[in-house]
């Protein structure tokens, strides 16, 4: 069984439904014992630049902070790229605590360890 997931996320404030529900995967897998990491790429870098994500909800009323707030006080890693960050002016001093930027070999590294990948 595998014991490793890692949700991509290429989606943030522009799609409030994906996004959350992204983070939302990623929480649940956690509590059910996996070994989460959670990989944002594109617009989804706006979701761990601090205050972007408050108010951000999905249509079924699931609150995208709540379960990024779960993610950073179990020590889920949550790695932005880096080349997409930088695009949008996104410094590493702007991410929120438990966030760090990322790149594209560590993503396929990642992947490439017996882990589920899920792409939202």
């Amino acid at each position: 069984m595998i014991e490793k997931v890692v949700i991509i996320l290429s989606c943030g404030t522009d799609n409030p439904n994906r996004s959350t529900r992204g983070l939302h995967l990623a929480t649940i897998a956690h509590k059910k014992g996996k070994d989460v990491k959670v990989f944002l790429l594109d617009e989804a870098v706006n979701l761990v630049k601090k205050g972007m994500i408050n108010h951000l909800q999905a249509a079924t009323g699931d609150i995208a902070d709540d379960m990024l707030t779960y993610l950073q006080a179990h020590d889920v890693p949550i790695l932005a790229c880096t080349p997409c960050a930088k695009s949008r002016q996104i410094g590493e001093d702007d991410l929120v605590d438990g966030a760090r930027m990322a790149t594209a070999m560590e993503l396929i590294d990642i992947c490439c360890d017996d882990a589920s990948v899920i792409s939202l």
